[in-house]
Parts: structure tokens; sequence; C-alpha cells
């Protein structure tokens, strides 16, 4: 480990991540002198590590690292032992740090934290809060798993140096290769926000209580002047939220929660509620985004900028300019027949509930196709099989994607996508199990969805990946339709 002045000389293996390219170019940006390393190198990362003119080696060769000659290493959370470039820096004696770490030491510093936690939730909150208060005029630093639309960066350091704000969206996934504890646990919180907890990262957490084993240390970490904001909704969180040193602070749809959400309407592109806090009436609120667990983000990062002095109409304005993060119900394309493209980051049993319910209650009067992708480490086991029965009510047709990767489980490990389909299609809905033949993936959901769709129909894809790059085969072969 080095303690870095400013002007360091940083080298990222790995670099061609969404966070690490983020934190790259962030460092860069605050003077620091910045390189790194990757195999592969795809949109949007590496035309943002472009833009900013970060030199970015392709393949993994112990001569970068001679010639660069980094005085400290950032080892990605995917580099494990083996990697030429790690192996060369342990046997040289380099000095090397996680990501956490240097976003701690370079970014956080003596800023006051915000870090915002959960299982879901995590990036549009995070996202939400940077923006009200740079909208308020505190030009916060921020870490954000994606690009932030408002910002059109997903890090960057504090404008005030070490007295401003550090916002933080605080992934519960592990560290490093050599270390192993969350994320989050290097973010040395001020104002802490848990959305929710729930198992997740199966690859990782072997139990919901090896999860939950984590938020409690996170909590440990606030200080007694700090204040932990915490959805009073989700019993585990609400239940660990009693351990706290510090101030604790609800927030929900009870009035019995120190911050509560009321009297819920629908406008055209959004939500609007009355907010109070310990009882006393605040105000409107108003969104543009659909679903009650949108409100709950919102709530959480009206709680947390509250905390840090921001004055509520200040707040309120400035969360009707704000920009949602990319694929979170985003709008891909309008096409011929008034059909609709929505991509969404969705991956989890409660996650796709929620994105589809939110849909639902957009667009209630319009067939929904839904497009699930079990991608992740969590939903290509047979963990969420009776979970996933129930999570597609608010669709109409249902097509389920192969699972990525199969072999890496047992047979009896690993999601059922025939059985979960069947399931679906004995409740009275449509439902097809991709893969299954050999009309070629994902080419064979394209002919199903053709095959089915009408006018009016909403397309949604649900996958924390590339789907096979079935966004860009949906978006080609509705335009193809529209040049017959």
């Amino acid at each position: 480990m080095s303690t870095m002045k400013p002007g360091s000389s940083i080298y990222f293996i790995g670099i061609a991540g969404t966070a690490m390219a983020s934190v790259a170019v962030a460092l860069s940006r605050a003077g620091h002198s910045v390189s790194g390393s990757d195999t592969a190198f795809y949109p949007p990362m590496c035309d943002y590590l472009a833009e900013h003119r970060i030199p970015c080696h392709k393949g993994f060769d112990p001569e970068n690292l001679l010639r660069d000659a980094p005085d400290v290493i950032v080892v990605g959370n995917a580099i494990s032992r083996g990697n030429p470039e790690l192996e060369f820096a342990l046997n040289e004696h380099m000095s090397f740090v996680s990501m956490p770490e240097i976003v701690s030491q370079k970014l956080i510093g003596k800023n006051r934290s915000v870090v915002i936690t959960g299982t879901h939730g995590k990036t549009t909150t995070t996202s939400l809060t940077a923006w009200i208060f740079e909208y308020a005029g505190l030009q916060p630093g921020f870490l954000i798993g994606g690009i932030a639309e408002n910002f059109g960066a997903g890090c960057r350091a504090s404008v005030n140096g070490n007295d401003g704000y550090f916002i933080t969206e605080g992934d519960e996934y592990d560290t490093a290769y050599f270390d192993k504890r969350s994320k989050f646990l290097h973010y040395r919180p001020d104002i802490a926000v848990i959305n929710n907890i729930e198992f997740d990262h199966a690859d990782i957490f072997s139990s919901l209580d090896d999860i939950v084993r984590s938020f409690r240390q996170f909590i440990t970490l606030i200080p007694s002047n700090g204040v932990l904001i915490v959805n009073g909704h989700d019993e585990i969180a609400a239940k660990i939220s009693q351990e706290a040193y510090c101030p604790v602070e609800r927030f929900g749809f009870s009035k019995n929660f120190e911050w509560s959400a009321s009297d819920l309407g629908v406008h055209e592109t959004g939500l609007a509620f009355q907010l109070a806090y310990k009882g006393e009436e605040l105000g409107a609120v108003r969104i543009d985004q659909h679903g009650n667990h949108n409100i709950l983000n919102a709530v959480a990062a009206i709680a947390a900028a509250s905390r840090a002095g921001i004055p509520f109409p200040v707040i309120t304005e400035g969360m009707l300019s704000f920009k949602r993060p990319k694929r979170r119900m985003e709008i891909v394309g309008e096409f011929d027949g008034d059909i609709t493209i929505i991509d969404d980051f969705a991956h989890h049993p409660t996650a796709i509930r929620a994105t589809l319910a939110a849909l639902r209650q957009r667009y209630p009067n319009r067939r929904i196709i839904a497009c699930f992708e079990p991608r992740s480490n969590t939903s290509t086991r047979s963990i969420f099989q009776k979970d996933l029965e129930t999570s597609f009510n608010d669709a109409d047709i249902i097509i389920i994607g192969k699972v990525h990767r199969p072999e890496r489980y047992a047979e009896d490990e690993r999601l059922d996508t025939t059985a979960l389909c069947s399931t679906i299609i004995e409740s009275g809905k449509n439902a097809f199990a991709s893969g299954k033949k050999n009309d070629g993936y994902p080419d064979d959901i394209v002919q199903f969805i053709h095959s089915n769709i009408r006018q009016n129909d909403i397309i949604i894809l649900l996958s924390n990946g590339s789907f096979n790059g079935l966004k860009k085969l949906l978006t080609e072969s509705f335009l193809k339709k529209r040049q017959r």
C-alpha cells in the first residue's frame, strides 16, 4: 500500500470495467498520471477512456508496467492470481491497492461521506442524491455504477477538495482477490442509506446471513454524529439498524416512520406524493419515474440531502431536472404499429417484479412482452427458481433467455428455464423458453416476438448484461419491417 502525492502515477489492471474506468478518469482529471490495461474494450467505457485520453494497453503484459513505471497499481475486482501483470507486480514488490481503497484514499479523503447501499436501487438513488447536491451548489464528488446522465461521468473528485461531500454507490460485492470484504466497508460513511437487504451474489455469499453480516459491519462504521437512513419496510434492514451507534431515520409509506410518503398520484411522466418528516408536512414531491420503489429511492435521497442542510424547496426543484441512469426503464425506440422497446437492468426477482409493476403503472392499457436473461451469478442458479415464477405477473407474454454460461453448475444447481416457462404457462400466460431448438439464439426470440406481436405492444429487455445482442437484433428487425 502507498500514500500517494498529487500527480502520482497510477496504473489500473482491468481498466475497462465500468467502475475502474470511471475512477481512472476521475483521478486523471484530479491531476494524476493514469494508464491501464485490459483484454477487451467495449462501449461505452472504451469511448469514455478514449475521450479523456487515458493510455490503455490491450492485453496484460509485464512490459506495460515496466514502460509506465507507476507509483501504485490498482488491481480490479475481476483480476486474480495468474494474471501476468499481477504476478510481475507481486514478484517485484510493487505497490498495489484495490479500487475501493484508492477511492477511499484519493477521492473520499476527509470529505463528508454519503454512502448509498442495498440490494436494489443503489445506482438510481446515488445518481439522484449526487444531482440534488450538485443542483444545490455543493459540487460533490461521486462514484456511481455507470455513467450518470446529468454529469456525463460515473466518478469525479469533489470540486471542494477535502472540504466537501463525496457520494458513493456502496456495493456489497467483494473488494479484490486479496480482500473479500464488501466494497462499502472502505467508504467511511457519515450519512448512510440502506435501501433493502436480500440474497444476491451467490458467487460471493453463501447465504443471506453472510450478506447481513456485511451490512452489520457497515453500520459499525457510521460515527455517532452521523446518521443511518433505512427503509422501514425492509424487516432485515430495520432490525439491524437498531445496532447503530448513530441516529436512525426510517423512510417509507408509514406515518410511523420519520420520513413518510403519502397521497400517491400518477401523472403523465411519473409520480407525485406528499412528504412528511416526523409528522410535519413538508410538501409535494414530483418525480419523472414510475413504481413505488422509485418513490422509496427518492425519499432516501431527500433524507440524505436534508441531512446535508439542503432546503426542501431546493431538493424538490432539483429533482425535476434529474435524468435517470441508462438501462433503467430506458426507451430504446418507438417503431411502426406503436411498438415500444425498453431496456432495463433488472435481473433479481424482486427488481423484475418492481420494474414490471412500474411499467404496468405507466402503461396500464398496453400489453407487455417481458424478455429475461438469466445472466448474473445468482439468477443463473436454481436459488430463485420459485421466486421467478411469480416475478412476471404484470407481463402478458414472458420470454426466458438461455442460462448464461450454464457449464459452471451441475444440472440440478442451475435455473431450469423449461420448468419456469411451464409453470408460467400453467398460470394462464404465454411463455417461451428460448435456446431449445436449432433456430439460433437469440434469433429465436426475435422470431417468437414477431409471431406474437400486436399493435401498441411494449417489449422490455431485463438483463444485467448484453442478452447476446438482442437489443440490436430486435431494433434492426423492426427497422427492416418498416422498410418493406
